[in-house]
């Protein structure tokens, strides 16, 4: 059994639908769970509370941590060393594998390449914390307490990834007929993951006796675009032109006095102003793995949200 711990979202949902094709038994747990064709078992659970996330991860080999929180640095202080204390106590009772599956933040600013071994120099609080919990997991593999994975995707982008950055301001915008937009810079280089691809790599890392104990970046295509490029595809996937509008930090400050989510960006935006390039080529190498195209992405993703 394959515990899913925060179904449902941008990974999640792809991620059950490669487990129903591979015939495996998966548990879905989060807060308000829904069915999916396939699934072996739901389960609400708050998994901030150890007694609901132990129960959730009973009987399972493998536990991926998944979850998402509201995006606000007092509820991600608060909530996230717990939910990470949660996920390790519960795969330590039910003698399950723990998967977590993490973002870029903790890095900070990089010049040139992130990779797995790029250090811990977290220039936000968000940053911060999410050093602090994937520290928190590398200590109990380090100590041989846990066999655990961390698997860290760029931002990302796909079908039915409603969360998702370029989901929102490109191919909802061209969906409706609006203006798409990215922020601060449209000429910085940045990578994003195809949430599929994502999915199909946590398959994989699962599935393999050497991949435990590691960090891997999951793959994603080694030619990132700029803004203005990701847009273009997007537009002529829409019968649109390149016409775009770029959001510039006084805007983004002003905006995020009406709206939290704006708000609680801004320490973030170090990421869209200058080049982010993530590299996976640990993973393609090991697993021979095609990373999804951005043409061919942003093809299906564009086709996805006229749908």
């Amino acid at each position: 059994m394959v515990s899913i711990l925060g179904a449902g979202g941008a990974i999640g949902t792809p991620l059950a639908k490669e487990l129903v094709a591979r015939n495996q038994p998966f548990r879905l747990v989060s807060r308000r769970p829904q069915a999916h064709t396939g699934a072996t078992e739901t389960m609400a659970a708050d998994l901030s509370r150890l007694d609901d996330t132990v129960k959730a991860v009973a009987g399972s080999s493998v536990a991926i941590l998944l979850a998402g929180l509201k995006y606000d640095q007092k509820t991600w202080r608060e909530l996230w060393p717990r939910i990470m204390h949660n996920a390790i106590e519960g795969a330590k009772r039910a003698n399950a594998r723990l998967i977590f599956f993490d973002n870029v933040y903790m890095y900070g600013k990089v010049d040139g390449l992130m990779t797995e071994e790029t250090p811990f120099l977290p220039c936000s609080v968000k940053g911060e914390i999410r050093a602090e919990i994937a520290t928190m997991l590398l200590d109990e593999i380090k100590a041989g307490n846990l066999t655990a994975l961390i698997a860290r995707s760029a931002d990302f982008y796909g079908p039915g990834a409603r969360t998702g950055g370029p989901n929102i301001l490109v191919f909802d915008k061209l969906a409706k007929g609006q203006t798409p937009a990215c922020l601060v810079n449209d000429s910085a280089m940045h990578s994003f993951t195809y949430t599929p691809d994502a999915a199909r790599s946590l398959v994989q890392l699962m599935d393999s006796g050497s991949a435990w104990n590691q960090t891997w970046h999951v793959p994603t295509a080694p030619d990132p675009l700029s803004g203005s490029e990701f847009i273009a595809l997007a537009a002529k996937e829409f019968g649109a032109g390149p016409k775009h509008r770029v959001f510039t930090r006084p805007m983004l400050k002003v905006a995020g006095w009406f709206d939290s989510v704006v708000r609680e960006s801004y320490e973030m935006l170090y990421q869209n102003e200058f080049d982010y390039r993530f590299d996976s080529s640990k993973f393609t190498k090991a697993f021979e793995f095609q990373p999804t195209s951005y043409a061919d992405g942003i093809r299906e993703t564009a086709a996805a949200s006229r749908r």
